[in-house]
């Protein structure tokens, strides 16, 4: 048990390190002199990323994610589609796999913000100082829901495993990318994939305009389902949401709150004058 702890924060750390110096120098480059200023802005919302991280990949992954990408002989995957995928283009496969992830990826996120899985969902919005971490920040019930159903389909329709995981790989590197504390709308490349500025258009504080550019990587579907919003005239808005951010404690309490789950008090009928 204990090997098997140590052996994940290993591969965590791993993952992350590379990162932390990618997105420190960047950070470095567009803040200079703001530089400190925002570390110690972020500092409170880090620590709470991190700690959520750890947790996710301690407990979630291994539950979820190793079994489903391991476990090529539980899921029922037709011999059709297999031999389809083995004939096609390497290029074919990654681009097909990157598209079905996001695809699904983008109906688990849009109802995620239905009234019943918010709650789950509103660690992730919590963040009032995104940073290049937030991505992390989920809490473990959300985790598990995102493993769960963006990769479910590309694993059923039958495509190679090794495609999947080079999906997994350069979704995940875009995810950190677009919570990045950047202006940036990709100009041109905007158009086709999902920016900083875009995806933090997302966590604005502003319930109406939350329910936009639900996209990873791909601003494809949002096109398709008509929630994609230019984000030009929202670079740098304020992050959160109205019920506020929380240590990771409060954040892994969030869903269990009675307050979620209330049903509104109907309002008094107003009394007939005269």
């Amino acid at each position: 048990m204990i090997d098997s702890i140590l052996e994940a924060l290993r591969t965590e750390v791993a993952n992350v390190a590379p990162l932390a110096v990618l997105f420190g120098a960047l950070a470095y480059v567009t803040k200079r002199d703001a530089l400190v200023v925002a570390i110690k802005r972020a500092r409170p919302e880090i620590a709470t990323n991190l700690v959520l991280l750890l947790v996710n990949a301690l407990v979630v992954v291994p539950l979820i994610a190793v079994p489903i990408l391991t476990g090529h002989s539980l899921l029922p995957r037709a011999g059709v589609l297999v031999s389809f995928w083995e004939e096609m283009p390497a290029a074919v496969s990654i681009i097909a796999a990157i598209a079905l992830m996001e695809f699904a990826a983008y109906w688990r996120h849009r109802l995620e913000h239905v009234p019943m899985l918010w709650p789950v969902h509103a660690t992730h919005h919590a963040d009032e100082a995104m940073n290049w971490l937030s991505v992390r920040r989920k809490h473990p019930l959300g985790e598990a829901l995102a493993l769960l159903i963006d990769n479910l389909l590309v694993i059923l329709l039958g495509l190679p495993f090794w495609a999947i995981g080079v999906g997994l790989l350069l979704r995940s590197w875009w995810g950190y990318f677009i919570h990045a504390d950047v202006p940036w709308t990709l100009g041109i490349s905007g158009k086709v994939f999902i920016s900083p500025a875009a995806h933090r258009l997302h966590h604005i504080r502003d319930e109406e305009l939350m329910g936009s550019n639900y996209g990873n990587m791909l601003t494809l579907w949002d096109k398709v389902f008509g929630t994609y919003v230019d984000p030009a005239p929202f670079v740098n808005c304020e992050t959160g949401i109205a019920e506020g951010t929380r240590d990771a404690l409060g954040e892994l309490a969030r869903p269990f709150e009675a307050r979620y789950w209330r049903k509104p008090e109907a309002e008094p009928a107003e009394q007939p004058t005269g």
